[in-house]
């Protein structure tokens, strides 16, 4: 059998790729805050979120002894047919659920979908792992109240960069307590799977402020639930992982996908050429082909039995 890169790269038009390669030739390759004051700095000049209309309902759920706020988003054309849980990016350390109000508000009618957004703690102010046990407050809410609250139990979770390491733990704590299997999907963009410094990919972001703020005060950063990559990957519901050609954390989620296939695992890949990191979330028309692309899937995933 051949192993070639090529053969994982998604389907897209030539002229997006050219688009694409042209677009990421003006525009420089970004690192985050270095530094507690860079980050507070970055912090105070983040743009106000785009608006989404309907607007979310906020609401702060109580589980598992946690009281968390979250973004709540309603489908304006009916009843949802299931529920998607999202969590935001921003490195562990940036961001908020608002950002992804306007993308949230497109899932829920696009869809017709219930979409939760998790407004969990960040680093370093609440270090790991106050993040991880967030996100699992809100899954664990959603598995004992979805069907009353919303009308279905038909779950599905997803998130890009941080929000896709997030998710994958909050997977990976669900199975451990038997409740995984109400999960129809996981749609996870360009995680950071690795956090130790192990593999490759890893060791490119080692002195990356965001991995001192987050778990800094950790002395084996190869827990399953910091590092993901280094977890039992059995039982998990269906994986579709995204990543751009040129993502420097691309071998980390090649090897995630071999690691959840050997586990037995249903695991599609998506490689989006001349993509960066992050690149979802870029003026692009491959960004547009990429975000169609995961609608599509969780859409078929939310409709089989």
């Amino acid at each position: 059998m051949r192993f070639a890169l090529d053969a994982l790269f998604a389907d897209v038009p030539v002229e997006q790729v050219d688009e694409a390669r042209e677009f990421y030739k003006s525009r420089a390759a970004g690192r985050g805050p270095s530094t507690l004051e860079e980050l507070k700095e970055v912090r105070a000049r983040r743009s106000a979120p785009r608006a989404a209309d309907p607007p979310a309902i906020e609401e702060t759920i109580e589980a598992a002894g946690a009281r968390v706020p979250v973004r709540i988003f309603m489908p304006v054309g009916g009843p949802p047919r299931g529920v998607y849980l999202d969590i935001h990016g921003g490195g562990f350390y940036m961001d908020s659920a608002a950002h992804g109000d306007a993308r949230n508000r497109e899932l829920a009618d696009g869809l017709q979908l219930a979409v939760v957004s998790v407004d969990y703690r960040l680093a370093p102010e609440d270090p790991w792992p106050a993040a991880p046990d967030d996100c699992a407050a809100v899954a664990l809410w959603l598995v004992e109240e979805a069907e009353a609250r919303f009308g279905t139990s038909r779950l599905a979770i997803g998130g890009s960069s941080a929000g896709a390491t997030l998710a994958l733990v909050t997977l990976l704590r669900l199975r451990d307590s038997g409740a995984v299997g109400l999960f129809a999907g996981a749609a996870l963009q360009f995680g950071t799977y690795d956090l130790s410094a192990q593999t490759p990919a890893g060791r490119r972001i080692a002195d990356e402020y965001f991995i001192q703020a987050y778990v800094g005060h950790v002395e084996d950063r190869t827990v399953p639930g910091i590092s993901p990559l280094y977890g039992d990957l059995r039982g998990l519901p269906p994986t579709l992982l995204v990543v751009g050609s040129a993502d420097v954390l691309l071998e980390d989620n090649l090897a995630l996908a071999g690691r959840l296939s050997a586990a037995g695992n249903d695991v599609e890949v998506r490689v989006y050429p001349e993509s960066p990191h992050g690149f979802t979330g870029h003026p692009t028309a491959m960004a547009g082909t990429a975000l169609g692309g995961i609608d599509s899937w969780l859409r078929d995933r939310m409709a089989q039995p």
